[in-house]
């Protein structure tokens, strides 16, 4: 057994101590997730961004739009691609390189909230049927980690939409041609959230740093749309959810959503 397996087992020892008490390390209660600040328009010269720090993990998304053609079999709606990279500087573990699978997963779980969800209204980015569309490209780089980057990417990626405005683009020659001088709002119909809640031992704790993620025998990412209803649900870890514990978390991810929900309007309204 290496060093780094015996600190980690101390470790996980230590936030068990805590959680058999109500407590955990960082001091917050186990539903309460980790501060949140949401800096829109942090990149200039993209169509939308937004800069997210949830505790110490910080995220950057950049929103690109653009014409492209339309999927064979959605001809009549625009595109919606995410995307996520963690620069070397933001842990000692990662390195340069091809996305490994932890990286694919996180851009998967961000992009099938925000897709499932239906927060941007896709029959309004065609610019001529089964011809040309507009897509929506949201690219979040991870700068800092410490925990729970499925959230943080998700919240940075949502916001940098919200900001976003798309151009116009009509059909000339068969060629989508920018129309100068006009843009609008993407068109948007509810605002998703994600809340990702890890299992140690017996006990449920929202928003899991970087300690309590690496002591986790399970997660759960649970993405609410604004009327509360769940969207989309991605579990990992060796360990299961007994039902109780799904109901449970799907509770906490509805309440813990509303009130993260009201932080990200208040950054579209104080960034327009």
């Amino acid at each position: 057994m290496t060093s780094t397996s015996v600190l980690d087992d101390l470790k996980k020892s230590q936030i068990l101590e805590l959680l058999e008490q109500g407590k955990r390390v960082d001091g917050r209660a186990l539903d309460e997730p980790r501060n949140l600040i949401i800096e829109t328009n942090a990149i200039p010269k993209a169509n939308g961004s937004a800069r997210v720090r949830l505790g110490d993990s910080e995220v950057i998304c950049g929103v690109k739009i653009q014409p492209d053609r339309p999927f064979p079999d959605m001809g009549d709606k625009g595109i919606f691609i995410c995307t996520a990279e963690l620069l070397p500087l933001s842990h000692p573990t990662v390195e340069t390189g091809p996305p490994g699978p932890d990286v694919i997963e996180l851009a998967r779980v961000v992009d099938r909230g925000i897709r499932e969800s239906h927060m941007i209204d896709l029959t309004q980015l065609v610019i001529e049927k089964n011809k040309s569309v507009v897509g929506v490209f949201a690219d979040n780089v991870v700068v800092d980690y410490d925990g729970n980057l499925f959230d943080a990417c998700a919240y940075a990626a949502t916001a940098a939409i919200l900001s976003s405005k798309t151009p116009k683009w009509e059909m000339k020659n068969d060629v989508p041609t920018l129309v100068e001088g006009e843009e609008s709002d993407v068109p948007i119909s509810t605002i998703p959230v994600s809340v990702t809640m890890g299992k140690i031992g017996n006990h449920i704790i929202v928003d899991p740093n970087g300690d309590e993620w690496s002591s986790m025998d399970a997660r759960i990412t649970i993405t609410t749309d604004s009327n509360g209803n769940i969207c989309a649900l991605q579990k990992g870890g060796n360990d299961g959810f007994t039902f109780e514990e799904v109901i449970k978390c799907g509770e906490l991810s509805v309440k813990v959503g509303a009130k993260i929900r009201e932080k990200l309007k208040q950054a579209k309204e104080s960034g327009q």
